[in-house]
This record gives structure tokens, C-alpha cells and sequence, in this order.
């Protein structure tokens, strides 16, 4: 496991000149502002760093990405194994230790222009990524591959460094660095960058939102005094945090309340009223339009109930799929209990996919889960 100052000297290498970032499916805050604000300090230091697109990101999130994410049009076989560059001994290291035979899962951009879709470029045009070069993967805020979205999943096994902060994490990384008590992987990144540099506007907006969403504008228990340090360091570079909170925490769409008070009336209360489960079916989010932004951070509603200590939201993503979001007191271990059902997380806030079962069948396992791992009596 790397140190903050093993994982900047690593990210400030020759090694780390080009860099495709990856954020987690339905990205969050977090993933988003973590990727968006390492792109922007690698940038400063004059390396070749992207965003891979993320097929669920929402209108709120879209503003932190759009100067960094990698150009729609650029093909997939731009990236291509280094196995493919091997006519070409310029683009392969000369050293045995990162010949493409022993490393078969390096990606490099292949400056052959035979095979390399770049080699056209005209005059004063600049290149995505620096021919030649080993093109370095990262993951920010992904505690386990099967988080990838789905045009992330061909990098699956190639994970060069990988960043988090969840206990359930599972060191997929060829480097990995991970900070359980962190309330948000932009802790952890803030440190990470100061030690790469300076940590200019640039990178302390989208490294804000990251912590601020990760921690329910400091209202969650995981927030720490190390969190409002980090996060008191960032206003000081002249941040608009104001827009960012008013945005995140204080503005609801209509739908979003419409949804919010169809949960509360089909709510299921249990264990003497501390456990309440609420429901997100198609049928609902259909009938409404909702979209994914109406639908972000639905989890965080069932903690504001007064009495209740474990809020449980399920939402069907697709029929019999459902996705469960559980945020818990200190009676009840939420990494726990959804690592019974295959999932993981923190102890206050985590989740799980069931798949094939009718919502009945999916609430029931859940809460056979919660039982398991704690006293609640249902």
C-alpha cells in the first residue's frame, strides 16, 4: 500500500506522462470532483490526463467535467495494447522490464503512423495523449472493479494506481492507496496533490464538491475535523463554494419533491420505528420523468426521519434489479450487513445490487441482512 508521498512521486514521474482517470457507475460528487481535480493538477505539471466519459453523469456534475473528459469522437482503438506497437521499436521501452512481452496489459498509443489514428494531425494541433508513452490508468473513489461503468470494464485487470477511501476495498491496483477514515476520497486527494504542488482554484473547486457531497455539507457522521480543515483550506483559494452548496444541499427540482413525498407516503417502518425502508420502483421514477439528476442522493432522505437509526433505499434500476443504499447509526454496520448481499461500503453508508428478485423478495434479504449483523428485531 502507497504512502500520500509514494503515490506524488509516482504521479509526478516521467512513467505518469499520459493518464486515463475512471469515476464509478452512477458517479457521485465525489468520484467526479476527485477525477476532475487530479486532471487539473496533472495538467499544471504539464501531463497528457483525461476523464473517461461516464455514462451516468448528471446535469449537476457535467459542469466539473467538460474540460476534462476524453473527446467523444476519439475511438477506443486509439488506446491499444502494447502488444499491437511491437513493429514498432520506438514506441516500446528498451528496458526487459517494460518490454510489452513481459507486461501484455501495458496500454501505449502507438506513434507508427500506419497504425496510430493520430499520425494526421495537422500542423499546431496537439496530440490527447503524448506518443510512445505508456498510457497510465487510474481510479478514483471505486472500491471494487465491479464498479466500472460499462466502457470501463476493458480496463478491468490494467489499473495502474488506484485511490479510495472505503474499508471494503479491494487493492485492484498495480499501485494502491486507500484511507478508510477518510469521509470523502477527496481528503485523501487534497493531500495527494498538495504534495504534488500548489493546489490552485482549478483544482480546489471540483475537490470541494468532492468532500462536500461525500459528507452531506459536513452534516454526516463521518465528517471529521481534518474534513473541515481540508475543507477550509480549499474556500481560501477563492472558491465559489456558495453556488456549489446552493446547488447541492438547498435546491430540489419539483419532481424531486414529488419523489421524495411518494416515498415518505409508501414508507415501511419496523425494528420500533428505527428502520425505515423507502422504495424508488421504475413504475414511480417513469411515471414521473424523473431524471438521474431528480434522483441523486435519494439515500439521505430516510436519516432526517426523527427515531430512525438505519434508512434503507431501494431503487429499481431495471426490472427485479435492485440497487440498496443503507445509512446507519452506530447500532448498525452498514459494510456489514451489504457485504452479505455482495456489496460494501462505510460502516454508516453503504450499498448493494440484488438482481432477479420482486421487490418483496429484495426488501426481505435486506432485511434478513440487517438482522445478521446487528440486534434489530423484525
Amino acid at each position: 500500500m502507497l504512502t500520500v508521498r509514494e503515490t506524488a512521486e509516482l504521479l509526478t514521474g516521467s512513467d505518469y506522462d499520459n493518464i486515463l482517470i475512471l469515476t464509478h457507475i452512477r458517479p457521485d460528487g465525489d468520484t467526479i470532483g476527485c477525477a476532475a481535480a487530479l486532471c487539473a493538477g496533472l495538467r499544471r505539471l504539464g501531463k497528457h490526463a483525461y476523464m473517461l466519459s461516464n455514462p451516468g453523469l448528471t446535469e449537476h456534475m457535467k459542469p466539473y467535467c467538460e474540460l476534462y473528459e476524453l473527446p467523444e469522437d476519439y475511438p477506443p482503438e486509439r488506446i491499444i495494447s502494447a502488444g499491437n506497437a511491437e513493429e514498432n521499436p520506438e514506441a516500446n521501452p528498451e528496458t526487459p522490464e517494460e518490454s510489452p512481452e513481459e507486461n501484455p496489459d501495458e496500454i501505449i498509443l502507438d506513434e507508427n503512423p500506419d497504425e496510430n489514428p493520430e499520425a494526421d494531425l495537422e500542423s499546431g494541433e496537439e496530440w490527447i495523449f503524448k506518443p510512445g508513452k505508456k498510457i497510465k490508468i487510474i481510479s478514483v473513489d471505486i472500491a471494487t472493479e465491479n464498479l466500472f461503468p460499462k466502457n470501463a470494464e476493458m480496463y478491468k485487470g490494467r489499473v495502474d494506481l488506484a485511490i479510495d477511501h472505503h474499508p471494503s476495498f479491494e487493492e485492484f491496483g498495480k499501485n494502491n492507496i486507500v484511507r478508510p477514515d477518510a469521509a470523502a476520497c477527496g481528503e485523501l486527494l487534497y493531500d495527494i496533490l498538495c504534495a504534488m504542488g500548489r493546489i490552485t482554484p482549478e483544482i480546489a473547486l471540483p475537490l470541494y464538491v468532492a468532500i462536500a457531497t461525500d459528507c452531506g455539507c459536513f452534516a454526516y457522521n463521518n465528517t471529521t475535523a481534518h474534513t473541515h480543515s481540508v475543507a477550509s483550506a480549499l474556500m481560501r483559494t477563492g472558491i465559489d463554494y456558495q453556488t456549489v452548496n446552493k446547488i447541492f444541499f438547498r435546491t430540489k427540482s419539483r419532481i424531486r419533491m414529488q419523489l421524495e413525498a411518494a416515498m415518505l407516503q409508501d414508507a415501511i417502518f419496523c425494528d420500533q420505528n428505527r428502520i425505515v425502508i423507502l422504495s424508488v420502483p421504475l413504475s414511480l421514477t417513469r411515471g414521473m420523468n424523473a431524471t438521474e439528476s431528480d434522483l441523486e442522493e435519494l439515500s439521505s432522505l430516510g436519516g432526517q426521519i426523527e427515531g430512525v437509526d438505519c434508512a434503507v433505499t431501494m431503487r429499481e434500476l431495471e426490472p427485479d434489479v435492485w440497487k440498496f443504499s443503507l445509512r446507519t447509526g452506530k447500532r448498525i454496520n452498514a459494510t456489514e450487513a451489504c457485504k452479505l448481499l455482495g456489496g460494501g461500503g462505510h460502516a454508516a453508508a453503504a450499498g448493494c445490487t440484488i438482481r432477479g428478485a420482486s421487490y418483496e423478495e429484495a426488501r426481505a434479504r435486506m432485511l434478513r441482512a440487517i438482522v445478521r449483523v446487528s440486534d434489530a428485531q423484525i
